[in-house]
């Protein structure tokens, strides 16, 4: 019940992260669903925070998000 939960919030800020503007604001997406995806896979949360933030900043430099 927990892991679908999580995977529940991880699908939400995902669909979220298209109405992104700015560098910051992708990095916060990313920061939440990088530690909601490691908390669901039972890894370190804040190292999956730092990796999903820094996914964040640099999608739209990687042509990931518009």
């Amino acid at each position: 019940m927990r892991k679908s939960i999580l995977v529940s919030a991880l699908v939400s800020v995902a669909a979220l992260a298209g109405c992104m503007q700015t560098d910051g604001e992708r990095a916060l997406a990313g920061a939440a669903a990088g530690a909601v995806v490691a908390d669901a896979t039972d890894n370190n949360v804040l190292t999956g925070a730092a990796l999903g933030a820094l996914a964040g900043t640099y999608c739209d430099d990687a042509g990931v998000c518009n």
